[in-house]
């Protein structure tokens, strides 16, 4: 079976998180990157954020969502260099192209979906953006779409501003949309034969996520049904984070059956009562809940807590740091794993979905690292090579 082939024009961390999930899956992913220009650091501007894990370009920031790519490096400002990329695409037989870069550019760097499609007409063409080609002009940073969506409306304390989430989810909802609509498109192409355009725009990805808020918007909500709520869910009552004695234990009560089994404890009997029965009822009690909840659990270590809640079948956890997480049983026998240059082996995080297939990976290739390489592979010959990064066409790396 043929190795699929992705070309991606890749920066930052949206696409990057979709390519991955491509290497996941055994395709070949060559990332392009800019040439040197000016006083600039070269190429992806994500290399050099963080630590200082192998050499200048390979920092801590850049590594995980980078494991078992290529790297490339090609002037696509330049006409040859625009050349260079459709002859890839012929001589490698892509399957796909993606970008992420500003839809105004997509002409001037001559990777517009119809100017690619000459080449190749059954190309999967994806490309993600913050709000699609309607609005070329406009740079996606997850920070200000998390703004513009809501989503900083949505987080933080009833009384407290408006804060981002502790994750780009953004950023990683645009990569995983363009990831799932390459799959599909590449499903259409076998039983049809013809290519696709994706335009994946964060802002529409992100607002696709508001299901349980925006509809409301119909019923004349309130305010709260559509505002900050703290650690608390803002339809299903008792579900928030609480107090104890050496920390926080996080309940979530999604039903009555589950209420009654919470207030059939013991330690939780006195918080029950007649209009606490329904979760409509509890609605109106909602802030005294929540203060006889704490009132209780504060007085008791988490563990005796937790013991509780699990007799009862109460959905609940303990907060975890970044690194209990990485120690759960059931996250660290998943860990993606990849070789630093010195042999140390790096645990990253786990795949989505487990794989049929080895999750060590190649460590990120270093700028233009396989430049030559690739461009061999396309029939070009190590004079031309030369030639080329003579004239800034390309740029032939360091390691791989």
């Amino acid at each position: 079976m043929k190795q699929r082939v992705v070309l991606s024009l890749e920066q930052a961390l949206s696409l990057p998180h979709a390519t991955l999930r491509f290497v996941q899956r055994g395709w070949r992913v060559i990332r392009i990157e800019a040439t040197p220009s000016g006083d600039s650091l070269p190429g992806d501007p994500n290399r050099y954020i963080g630590l200082r894990v192998a050499g200048e370009d390979r920092r801590s920031y850049f590594i995980a969502q980078n494991v078992g790519k290529e790297a490339i490096a090609l002037n696509l400002k330049d006409p040859e260099g625009q050349a260079l990329l459709r002859r890839l695409i012929r001589e490698l037989d892509a399957d796909v192209f993606c970008c992420n870069t500003i839809p105004r550019r997509y002409h001037q760097l001559g990777i517009a979906p119809e100017m690619l499609r000459e080449v190749k007409p059954d190309l999967v063409w994806a490309g993600i953006s913050a709000m699609g080609p309607d609005y070329p002009d406009v740079p996606g940073y997850d920070p200000a779409t998390q703004a513009m969506v809501g989503f900083m409306e949505l987080t933080g304390e009833r009384d407290g501003p408006p804060m981002l989430c502790g994750v780009p989810l953004i950023d990683l909802k645009a990569g995983d949309e363009l990831y799932a609509s390459v799959l599909g498109a590449l499903l259409d192409k076998a039983e049809m034969g013809r290519g696709a355009t994706i335009h994946v725009s964060m802002l529409q990805a992100a607002a696709s996520w508001l299901v349980t808020t925006m509809p409301l918007l119909n019923f004349d909500c309130d305010r709260s049904e559509i505002s900050r709520a703290g650690n608390e869910h803002r339809k299903f009552i008792p579900t928030n984070a609480y107090p104890t004695a050496d920390g926080f234990v996080f309940m979530a009560i999604g039903n009555d059956h589950q209420w009654r089994r919470l207030t059939a404890l013991p330690r939780f009997a006195a918080i029950a009562n007649e209009m606490r029965k329904t979760n409509e009822g509890r609605h109106k009690e909602r802030t005294a809940i929540h203060a006889d909840i704490a009132a209780i659990t504060r007085n008791f270590a988490t563990g005796a807590i937790m013991a509780d809640l699990a007799a009862a079948t109460i959905p609940h956890a303990r907060i975890n740091t970044i690194p209990q997480v990485a120690a759960l049983e059931a996250v660290a026998g998943k860990m993606m794993t990849t070789t630093m240059p010195d042999g140390r082996v790096l645990r990253l995080m786990p795949p989505a979905i487990d794989l049929d297939r080895p999750s060590h990976f190649p460590f990120p290739p270093g700028y233009g690292a396989h430049t030559d390489a690739v461009l061999r592979e396309a029939g070009i010959s190590e004079d031309d090579c030369r030639a080329l990064a003579e004239r800034g066409i390309i740029h032939r790396g360091g390691q791989s």
